[in-house]
C-alpha cells in the first residue's frame, strides 16, 4: 500500500543534528525488537532458568485468559482512551509474544482479531496524543511480529489503521506540541509513533526516514533532563513510564541500524538506573514523591540498563519481585524483559554497594539507607527541587522513612487526574494562584515539609542538595530550601541524619525576617500515634514501635491532624494521619532544632550547627 505523503513530510523535515537515516534496506519481518531467530536464546533462557521460566510463565497465563476475553472497545473515560491503548499493548505484546515462542495458532488467531478491531475504532484519540502513542506501538509490535501469518486481507487493514490512525495524526500541529515537550509526553510519543513508522517501512520509506530523523532529534529534549546523575524530575512511576518508552525507541534503532545515534551518550541518562534501583525503600515501596502512584514492580527497563552497563547488580529490585511472578501480570511492557535481558542471568546477582545515591538536576533527590540485605534497615528518601517541574508537588523539603520493613513517613502520591478533571479543577495549571495547589494531597500542608503562617511554597522556588555524607555511621543530607518560601521567611535549611545506623534526625535551621511566622512541621504517618508529652510520641504499625521527639524547641507540642480534607474533589486518605507541631518564631530571630525518629529510647544528642555535620 504505497501513500504520498510529501505535504505532511514537508511539514515534519526536521535537522537531526547532522545524522540522518541512512536509505538502507530494513531487515524483512520481524524487525522491532526480536530479530527472526532470535527467541532461540529466549527459549534457552526458559529451560535453563527457574526465573525466566517465571517470567514467561506469567505471559502464557495471561495470553491464556485472553483467549476468552471479547476484543477491546473503543471506551473514553473523560479525555481519555488510555486505559485501552494500554490494555491493547498488554493483550497484543503478550500474545505475539506467546506465539512466536510456542508457534500455538491460538495465539495468532486472537492477536490478529484485537488489532482488526482495533482498527475500526474511530480514531485512537489524537486529542490526548498518549493513547495514540500507546495504541500505535502495541498494534505495530503485533503487525510486524505477526505479518509473515497475517493475512495479507488483516495485514492491509491494520497497515492502514497505523497510518492512519496513528502516524498521521502526528504530523498535525493540532496534536504534535510533544515534539517540543522535555518530559514523558515526548519520549512515549516518539517511541509509538516511530514504532508504526518502523512497522509499514516497506510501504512508506521517505515517510519512515522523516518519523525517525525528526524523534531522533526530538527525544533530545526530555533526555537532557536526566542530566547530572541520572534523577529523573517526575519521579518513580513517570520514570518507569517515559525512559522505558525511551529505551524502546534507542532499543529499535539500535536493532535495525546497530546505531543509537548518539542519544545513550546523553549526561546522565544510563546513570539513571541505579536512580531508579535506589528509590525502593527497605518497606518494598517507592519514593513516591510528587505525581508518583505507590505501585512498585518489575520494570523491563533495567534489563536493558543492565546489558547495556553490563552491570546485574542494577537487577537487585528485580530479582526480589520474581518471589511473587503473578503481581507482573499487569505490566505490558513485561515481555520486553525477557528480550533485553536474553544475555544475562540471575544467578550472579548480588547487592549494591552504595548505601546513598544523591542526584542534582531539575528536581534533586537523595536516598539512604543502612542496609540493601537487612528487611529492618532505615531508609530514608529526601526530596529538593521545585513544584514547578512536570507533575510536580508542593513537596520541596519532604521525605519519607522506612524502618523495621515499614514506611513510617509517607507521601500520598498523585490522585486520579480523572477524579480531578471530572469536577472542573485546573488541575495542569501550575501558576502561583492555581487551583491545582488547593487540592489536598498537591500542597506543602499535606507533606513532610514545612509550611509558615499556613502559605503554600512558590511554586518558581527551586532548592538544590548542598551537602551529603557516605560514612555509614553518619549518612546525611542538607538542603538549602529557603527560595520556596520567598517573601516568608529569610532563610530556611533542612538536614536529615541516619546516626550510627539506629536512628534518624530531622534538622532544621530557620531564620526569620521583620516579622513573626508560625511555623508548621508535619509529617504524614499511616501509625497509630500515641502522644507522650508535649515533645514525645509513640507510633506503632502491626505491632512494631518507633519513638518520636523534639529537640530544641520548648515550647512545641506534638498533636495530630486528620487528613480528611475539605473540598468535594479531593481523594480520601483513610489510615492516616498528620503528626507534627506549629510554633511562632519571633522576628529577627534564628531557631536550630531537630526531630528524632528512633526504634529504641535514646538520650538525646546535642544539636550541632548543620554547618558543622
Amino acid at each position: 500500500m504505497k501513500k504520498t505523503l510529501v505535504l505532511f513530510l514537508s511539514l515534519i523535515r526536521f535537522v537531526c543534528s547532522g545524522q540522518t537515516i541512512a536509505q538502507t534496506d530494513f531487515p524483512t519481518h520481524p524487525r522491532l525488537m526480536l530479530l527472526k531467530g532470535e527467541e532461540n536464546t529466549i527459549i534457552e533462557n526458559i529451560a535453563k532458568d527457574k526465573s525466566w521460566a517465571k517470567i514467561h510463565a506469567v505471559i502464557l497465563a495471561e495470553s491464556n485468559k485472553f483467549l476468552k476475553e471479547p476484543e477491546l472497545e473503543r471506551i473514553q473515560i473523560g479525555r481519555r482512551l488510555l486505559s485501552v491503548s494500554r490494555e491493547a499493548i498488554r493483550r497484543i505484546f503478550f500474545l505475539s509474544y506467546a506465539y512466536r515462542i510456542t508457534k500455538e495458532p491460538k495465539y495468532l488467531e486472537k492477536a490478529e482479531k484485537e488489532m482488526l478491531k482495533i482498527a475500526q475504532f474511530s480514531d485512537w484519540n489524537p486529542s490526548h496524543f498518549l493513547d495514540v502513542a500507546e495504541m500505535t506501538l502495541g498494534v505495530s509490535i503485533g503487525y510486524d511480529w505477526l505479518y509473515n501469518d497475517l493475512s495479507a486481507t488483516s495485514r492491509n487493514i491494520i497497515e492502514e489503521a497505523i497510518l492512519k490512525k496513528g502516524i498521521e495524526p502526528s504530523l498535525n500541529p493540532e496534536y504534535n506540541s510533544w515534539l517540543k515537550a522535555s518530559h514523558n509526553w515526548n519520549q512515549v510519543c516518539n517511541a509509538g509513533i516511530s514504532f508504526g513508522a518502523i512497522a509499514i517501512q516497506e510501504d512508506t520509506p521517505e515517510l519512515t526516514k522523516t518519523i525517525l530523523e525528526r524523534a531522533i532529534s526530538s527525544i533530545k529534549l526530555p533526555m537532557e533532563d536526566f542530566q547530572p546523575d541520572g534523577a529523573y524530575p517526575e519521579g518513580y512511576s513517570y520514570w518507569d513510564y517515559g525512559t522505558s518508552f525511551n529505551v524502546l525507541f534507542i532499543n529499535a534503532l539500535q536493532k535495525i541500524f546497530n546505531n543509537d545515534f548518539g542519544l545513550i551518550k546523553s549526561p546522565g541518562f544510563l546513570k539513571t538506573a541505579a536512580y531508579f534501583e535506589h528509590m525502593i525503600g527497605t518497606s518494598g515501596l517507592s519514593f513516591n514523591y510528587s505525581d508518583a502512584g505507590n505501585d512498585t514492580g518489575l520494570s523491563p527497563a533495567m534489563f536493558w540498563f543492565a546489558a547495556q552497563k553490563k552491570q546485574v547488580e542494577l537487577l537487585f529490585n528485580e530479582k526480589t519481585y520474581l518471589d511473587s511472578p503473578e503481581n507482573m501480570a499487569g505490566n505490558r511492557l513485561l515481555p520486553a524483559a525477557m528480550i533485553w535481558g536474553a544475555s544475562l542471568g540471575f544467578e550472579n546477582i548480588s547487592a549494591p554497594k552504595e548505601l546513598t545515591w544523591t542526584g542534582q538536576g531539575k528536581n534533586p533527590v537523595v536516598m539512604m539507607r543502612t542496609s540493601w540485605t537487612d528487611s529492618e534497615a532505615i531508609f530514608v528518601g529526601f526530596k529538593a527541587g521545585s513544584p514547578s517541574v512536570n507533575h510536580g508537588h508542593m513537596d520541596v523539603g519532604s521525605f519519607v522513612l522506612d524502618a523495621q520493613g515499614e514506611r513510617w513517613a509517607m507521601d500520598f502520591g498523585m490522585q486520579n487526574y480523572n477524579s480531578l478533571e471530572s469536577k472542573g479543577v485546573a488541575l495542569w495549571d501550575k501558576t502561583q494562584n492555581s487551583q491545582r495547589w488547593d487540592i489536598y494531597r498537591y500542597n506543602n500542608l499535606a507533606h513532610n515539609t514545612l509550611t509558615f503562617d499556613n502559605k503554600y511554597q512558590v511554586v518558581e522556588g527551586k532548592a538544590e542538595i548542598e551537602k551529603t555524607t557516605t560514612d555509614e555511621n553518619f549518612l546525611s543530607v542538607q538542603s538549602d530550601i529557603s527560595a520556596v518560601f520567598k517573601n516568608q521567611i529569610n532563610s530556611a535549611k533542612r538536614g536529615i541524619v541516619i546516626v550510627d545506623k539506629s536512628y534518624v534526625v530531622f534538622q532544621d535551621e530557620i531564620e526569620t525576617s521583620d516579622s513573626a511566622r508560625t511555623l508548621k512541621w508535619t509529617m504524614v504517618t499511616p501509625a497509630k500515634v500515641k502522644i507522650l508529652n508535649d515533645q514525645s510520641a509513640e507510633l506503632k504499625i502491626n505491632n512494631k514501635t518507633m519513638n518520636m521527639n523534639i529537640l530544641g524547641l520548648k515550647n512545641a507540642k506534638l498533636k495530630t491532624w486528620s487528613t480528611t480534607p475539605t473540598h468535594d474533589y479531593d481523594a480520601l486518605n483513610p489510615g492516616t494521619k498528620i503528626i507534627g507541631f506549629e510554633v511562632i518564631i519571633p522576628p529577627n530571630s534564628r531557631k536550630n532544632y531537630a526531630v528524632i525518629i528512633s526504634q529504641e529510647k535514646i538520650k538525646k544528642p546535642k544539636l550541632k550547627p548543620l554547618k558543622n555535620w
